[in-house]
């Protein structure tokens, strides 16, 4: 291996390394927080590492009132987005990947322009129709608000993935029997899940934090993140830091189970040895 080869390896280690870091020290310091005993928690100068660690603060987070039930709705809200998205955004994003129709780049640059819309600016239009629609205050409303943020993620991943699936594979299975959505189900679908897993890891993600649209249009159906956040100028700093961390760990455990295909999608197949 010559010098210039391992240097370029070092740095990309170390920046790696520094990523890594970046991303996990402010979630370790939010979880030693969160399980840190009340009355030590203002002790100053405060030691690096706790001494004595306490599910005390937690449970006061889990039974202060509305917790359980916005975390529910949060469960709900984030499954019903994943299926809406996933449900339009695959399909949408094969047929952007196969087809060529009239409209097609109007399509595909359509769908990048419905991100340059901010919610803020859209709240009271939103707001007003979805009292008219009978929307307002539901879980289904939420969720419909999330995957119209989702879904221009979705069929983007989802094209780019449906284009390295290659037509050939699919040529052949029409040719032995298979119809067009036989090939597509077979062939082309589970070739495509390390894309399907992203574009889930990103909506997931996306509704589960989201907090602006679920805070104006619920009033007793929160979710998680809105419930906090109406909470947090009456809170202690250390309920703060247990919703913080509780907030967290639903998103690293979704993308705990979906890490294989992100493995396999990023060249990784030997990741589970």
């Amino acid at each position: 291996m010559s010098f210039g080869v391992l240097r370029r390896r070092i740095w990309l280690y170390l920046g790696a390394t520094l990523a890594a870091f970046w991303v996990l020290v402010p979630i370790l310091f939010t979880a030693l927080a969160a399980f840190t005993p009340k009355q030590d928690f203002y002790i100053w100068p405060k030691p690096l590492v706790p001494t004595r660690f306490s599910l005390e603060t937690m449970r006061f987070f889990l039974h202060t009132a509305g917790v359980l039930s916005s975390l529910l709705n949060s469960v709900w809200v984030a499954l019903m987005t994943l299926g809406i998205t996933l449900g339009v955004g695959a399909p949408a994003g094969y047929a952007m990947a196969r087809f060529l129709f009239r409209g097609r780049e109007a399509f595909r640059l359509g769908i990048l322009v419905t991100r340059m819309f901010p919610t803020a600016l859209l709240a009271i239009p939103i707001t007003v129709n979805f009292i008219r629609w009978g929307l307002y205050d539901t879980l289904l409303g939420v969720a419909l608000i999330h995957t119209a943020m989702a879904l221009p993620f979705a069929v983007i991943i989802t094209t780019g993935i449906f284009l390295g699936v290659s037509k050939e594979l699919e040529e052949a299975a029409m040719t032995l029997g298979c119809s067009r959505l036989g090939a597509f189900l077979r062939v082309a679908l589970p070739l495509a899940l390390p894309g399907l897993a992203a574009a889930a890891m990103f909506t997931f993600v996306i509704s589960w934090n989201e907090v602006f649209a679920a805070t104006i249009l619920t009033v007793q159906n929160r979710t998680l993140p809105a419930q906090v956040l109406t909470m947090l100028r009456v809170s202690p700093l250390y309920f703060r830091f247990a919703g913080g961390f509780f907030m967290i760990v639903p998103a690293l455990v979704f993308m705990f189970f979906i890490r294989r295909y992100l493995f396999h999608m990023w060249g990784g197949a030997t990741a589970e040895r």
